[in-house]
């Protein structure tokens, strides 16, 4: 399963403001940024991005799955703190 597949189920089946992905292999990399996470534990956030990717994991399409989640606040002081190194 290439990124850009991986981006259009989560875009479809959840409410984000931004998705990246990257693949190298079965192993994928994800970074939601989401409103909807504002007031959720880190385990409910990963647990509401596995879900529309269960059946990709089932299927051996995606053998790892690395989540970093980050309401939209969390997301532009990340990006500030990134971009001050």
């Amino acid at each position: 399963m290439d990124a850009q597949q991986i981006e259009a189920i989560l875009r479809e089946a959840l409410d984000v403001e931004e998705v990246q992905a990257k693949t190298d292999g079965s192993h994928a990399h994800v970074i939601v940024v989401s409103e909807a996470f504002a007031d959720l534990s880190r385990l409910k956030r990963e647990q509401m991005v596995n879900k529309p990717l269960n059946a990709a994991i089932s299927d051996g399409s995606i053998h790892a799955l690395t989540i970093k989640t980050y309401t939209p606040e969390q997301w532009r002081r990340d990006k500030l703190l990134q971009s001050s190194q």
